[in-house]
């Protein structure tokens, strides 16, 4: 079996990669990222493209599964960059698999594809996948979600494979989820526990997060079974005020939407933190998942509970973890983070 890992080189990518290490059906891992990495795994060769420019046909060809994983989040401030990778990056790579006949294709997308939904109950994967209007993120995986609708209608004779996790943590995604969403002005030696005296509470900030390397376990899984459609996957508890505050023993507080989201707005609007309010609208608006069908078909359960991920990642923030592939390491952050300084919070990446 040959696997094609498109976006191989970042958090979930290489999870998926070492879910794949000792997988001996599996003649041969062909990573791809725009910006390889020296990394060595087992039957695994790293090719540089990009999948919003590059042509992707030889790539593909001859390929048993296309496992689709990349997705910029930054910049925020244009949406036309992330736009032609998120979205338009999404449909060449569908269209070059329908071209080259590869029988599988399996897609990362994210609880951010789902309409509001409830926060006192789970939802299974029927729920629509309109998004979230003012999340950018959110309205580019729905997009997708349309596209992979339209790929089904065409190639019915294709596996497709729709992943939905939660938030995806691991200790050496720190330096990249702090240079993401929290930006270079943010000590990261204050980035502990014991360092957050109180967290915000309201009643829809809850949410559901997994670790990264049982994200890429459940990759795997979809890669090499005989299933289709799509798969919520989130590790427990459900993570809200509470459950905050008891892993961080810090003090719930709390706050109004109205300060969440003005607070984001007005740190970004000032260039003091990269992520654009639409995070939270998302955090805000997105149901809680019911996991069954992946349990039940896949054979995915959650080997780290989601406070477990959580605390592993604020450990590696405040340690600056970081791993050996381009959009990992510390090297890409730059001395001093002047590099992130010098591009823009939140403009580019």
């Amino acid at each position: 079996m040959r696997i094609v890992v498109l976006g191989a080189t970042g958090n979930v990518g290489t999870s998926v990669l070492e879910a794949l290490r000792d997988e001996t059906s599996v003649d041969e891992v062909v990573a791809v990222a725009r910006r390889p990495a020296a990394l060595d795994y087992p039957r695994t060769r790293f090719v540089a493209a990009d999948v919003a420019r590059d042509d992707l046909a030889p790539i593909l060809e001859g390929a048993d599964v296309v496992i689709h994983l990349a997705w910029p989040i930054q910049p925020g401030r244009d949406e036309s960059v992330t736009r032609a990778v998120n979205v338009q990056g999404s449909e060449r790579v569908f269209a070059a698999a329908a071209a080259a006949r590869v029988p599988a294709v399996v897609y990362a997308s994210s609880v951010g594809a789902y309409a509001p939904g409830p926060k006192d109950r789970r939802v299974d994967e029927t729920w629509p996948t309109d998004g979230i209007p003012t999340s950018f993120y959110s309205r580019h995986k729905a997009e997708v979600e349309r596209s992979l609708d339209r790929l089904e209608r065409d190639q019915p004779q294709m596996r497709i494979v729709r992943l939905r996790p939660g938030l995806i943590f691991k200790r050496e995604a720190a330096t990249e989820i702090r240079r993401l969403f929290a930006g270079p002005l943010l000590p990261s030696p204050l980035v502990r526990a014991k360092f957050i005296p109180i967290v915000p509470a309201h009643p829809r900030l809850v949410f559901q997060a997994v670790h990264s390397l049982d994200v890429g376990r459940a990759y795997a899984l979809a890669a090499l079974r005989d299933v289709r459609g799509a798969f919520n996957i989130a590790a427990e508890p459900v993570l809200g005020p509470r459950e905050l505050g008891e892993a961080l023993h810090a003090r719930p507080v709390r706050v109004p939407a109205w300060l969440l989201r003005g607070g984001a707005a007005a740190s970004y609007a000032l260039r003091l933190q990269p992520t654009e309010p639409g995070w939270v609208d998302m955090g805000l608006g997105v149901p809680l998942m019911d996991c069954t069908r992946a349990q039940r078909e896949l054979g995915w359960s959650a080997s780290q509970t989601s406070v477990d991920a959580l605390l592993e990642l604020v450990a590696g923030m405040g340690d600056q973890a970081d791993f050996e592939t381009p959009p990992l390491a510390r090297s890409t952050t730059g001395p001093a983070r002047w590099r992130e300084l010098r591009t823009g919070i939140g403009r580019r990446v």
